[in-house]
């Protein structure tokens, strides 16, 4: 019997619309990162972790070889929104932003990945979204216009 076997791990990245803080209440933060997880797993990518700080999310995925990276992305967003929406207050206004980053992650390096995510909030002390995302962006030899890079 044929099968098709695949170990394609992918670190993702996305903040909320224009970085807006949304995301302060560390219980509802807990409760969006779960509910993230569960989507990830629902939709057939396997949740290694998900973390993140007031303004963006960090999720460590095996990618399923039965959805698009861009689809899954796009799912993950539009089923997640709802949520933070009927939360009330201020986050009746939430949004993810439009874009995203994805970083393709060897095996070998998930626990330095997995361990940079569960610790999002000490590192985010020491350096912004914007400068860690730039890093990270150079790191992968990516160009970028920094007019689209927010948006």
């Amino acid at each position: 019997m044929p099968q098709s076997l695949s170990a394609v791990y992918v670190h993702i990245v996305f903040s909320t619309r224009d970085r807006i803080a949304f995301l302060t209440d560390k219980s509802l933060r807990g409760r969006l990162h779960a509910g993230l997880a569960t989507i990830s797993n629902r939709l057939g990518c396997t949740t290694v972790i998900v973390g993140g700080v007031e303004d963006h999310v960090h999720l460590l995925v095996r990618q399923s070889p039965k959805i698009c990276l861009a689809d899954f992305i796009r799912d993950v967003k539009s089923t997640s929104t709802p949520f933070l929406k009927k939360q009330g207050g201020a986050l009746s206004g939430f949004g993810w932003q439009a874009g995203y980053g994805a970083f393709s992650v060897s095996a070998r390096d998930l626990n330095a990945v997995r361990h940079y995510i569960e610790n999002q909030e000490e590192h985010h002390r020491n350096e912004s979204f914007q400068d860690e995302l730039r890093r990270v962006l150079l790191e992968n030899d990516l160009e970028w216009d920094e007019r689209y890079l927010w948006s």
